[in-house]
C-alpha cells in the first residue's frame, strides 16, 4: 500500500485527539474502519506508530518521526487546495492573474510593489524555489507566467524549448559574507586565501551552487571544510563566526555580519527573466529592472563595486530558447563586467543611488 494524504491526515487526527474514537468522529468514519486503516499504515511503514493505552493513543518514537514529516505535508495540501480554489474563483470572475516564480533575490519586494502599483487590478502570486530549473519547467508547463532566476557560471540552466528570456544582468559577481569581527572583514576586498582556514556553508539544493563554489575553491588551491544547509541558517552561523558563505552582492551587512567582494570576482551568475512570450516579458521587465537597481543602491558593498565604471551598454535584447544568440545579437546583450550599471540607472554621484519613489 502506498501512503496517501488521507492516511497522513488520519495519523494527525489520532495524534491530536489522542483517541481512535475521537479521531474517527473528526474524520467522519467509523472507529473500526480507522483502526483497520491504521494497521495498514503501520504495515506500510514497517512498525507501530501508536501505543494503545487505557487513556488513549500515544505516538511511539517511530510515530513521532512519521508525524514530524506528515504534519507539514497535510498543512501544505490544505493550503494548496485553498489557494487553488481561490485562483479558480478569481479566474471564473475574470480577474487577471500574474503568476511569478523566482529564486531568492532582494529585488522581489520592490518588484511586487511596482507591479501592484502599475497593475492594481491583477491578482499577482509569487512562488519561491531554490531550483531555477524547476521554475523554468513550470513556465513551460503553463503553471507560471514569469520566472526570475539566476544561472551559476559554469552550470547552464536547462531552458525548455520555446521560452523567451531576457538578461537582466549578464554577470553579477557573487560576494562573501563573514562575521563582522573576522580579520578579513577589515579589508574592502577579500582574497579567497584569507578564508583558507574557514568552514564554508553552501546550499547544495540550489542549482549549480555547489559545483560553482567547488570550482572556485579548487582553482584557488583550497580544500576547506564545507557544511551543507540552507542560507537562512547560514546567515545565523556567519554572524557567530562558525562559517563563511557566498552571497548575492545586493545582500546588506549587519552589525554582526560583513559583506565583501571577492578579489578578481571569481564566481558570477547571470540573472534571467523567462516567459512564454515577449509580451509577457515586456509587461514585467521594467519594474524588475528598477527594483533590482533599487536593491543594489541599498547595498554599500555592491554600490562601491558598481561605481568603478560608467554605463556604456544598450538595453537588453530578448532571446528565444534553446538556441544561443547569434554573434551579432550577443554583442548587444548588456555586459556588466566590470562594474557597469545599465543606462539611466548608474549612480553618479553616489546620492543618486537611492530607491526610486513610485
Amino acid at each position: 500500500m502506498e501512503l496517501e494524504v488521507r492516511h497522513l491526515r488520519a495519523l494527525c487526527a489520532i495524534a491530536d485527539t489522542g483517541s481512535l474514537h475521537k479521531a474517527a468522529r473528526q474524520l467522519g468514519m467509523s472507529q473500526p474502519s480507522l483502526t483497520t486503516q491504521l494497521r495498514r499504515i503501520e504495515h506500510a511503514v514497517g512498525g507501530q506508530l501508536f501505543a494503545r493505552e487505557r487513556t488513549g493513543c500515544r505516538p511511539t518514537p517511530l510515530g513521532r518521526t512519521v508525524l514530524s514529516r506528515a504534519r507539514p505535508l497535510v498543512v501544505e495540501m490544505r493550503a494548496l487546495l485553498t489557494e487553488a480554489r481561490a485562483v479558480a474563483a478569481r479566474a471564473a470572475d475574470g480577474t487577471p492573474q500574474l503568476r511569478i516564480g523566482s529564486t531568492a533575490s532582494r529585488a522581489i519586494p520592490g518588484w511586487l510593489r511596482r507591479l501592484r502599483h502599475r497593475m492594481p487590478e491583477a491578482d499577482t502570486s509569487l512562488q519561491m524555489d531554490v531550483s531555477a530549473n524547476a521554475l523554468l519547467q513550470m513556465v513551460a508547463a503553463g503553471q507560471l507566467d514569469i520566472a526570475f532566476v539566476h544561472e551559476v557560471e559554469g552550470s547552464p540552466l536547462r531552458l525548455p524549448e520555446g521560452l523567451r528570456r531576457r538578461v537582466l544582468v549578464e554577470r553579477e559577481p557573487q560576494f562573501v559574507s563573514l562575521a563582522a569581527d573576522h580579520p578579513a572583514a577589515r579589508e574592502s576586498v577579500v582574497h579567497l586565501t584569507d578564508l583558507a582556514a574557514d568552514r564554508w556553508m553552501v546550499d547544495p539544493t540550489v542549482d549549480g551552487e555547489w559545483d560553482g563554489l567547488q570550482r572556485v575553491l579548487r582553482e584557488a588551491g583550497l580544500s576547506p571544510r564545507v557544511l551543507h544547509g540552507d542560507y537562512l541558517t547560514a546567515a545565523t552561523l556567519v554572524a557567530t563566526g562558525e562559517v563563511v558563505t557566498v552571497c548575492q552582492p545586493t545582500s546588506v551587512a549587519r552589525p554582526d555580519m560583513a559583506v565583501r567582494p571577492l578579489y578578481g570576482d571569481p564566481l558570477g551568475v547571470r540573472l534571467l527573466v523567462v516567459a512564454r512570450t515577449t509580451a509577457e516579458l515586456d509587461a514585467v521587465y521594467g519594474e524588475l529592472e528598477a527594483a533590482y537597481w533599487e536593491a543594489a543602491a541599498e547595498a554599500p558593498a555592491y554600490q562601491n563595486w558598481l561605481l568603478g565604471t560608467r554605463p556604456t551598454t544598450p538595453p537588453p535584447a530578448v532571446e528565444q530558447a534553446p538556441a544561443p544568440p547569434a554573434p551579432q545579437a550577443a554583442a548587444r546583450l548588456p555586459r556588466l563586467t566590470p562594474r557597469i550599471p545599465p543606462p539611466g540607472l548608474g549612480p553618479a554621484p553616489v546620492q543618486n543611488l537611492r530607491p526610486t519613489p513610485l
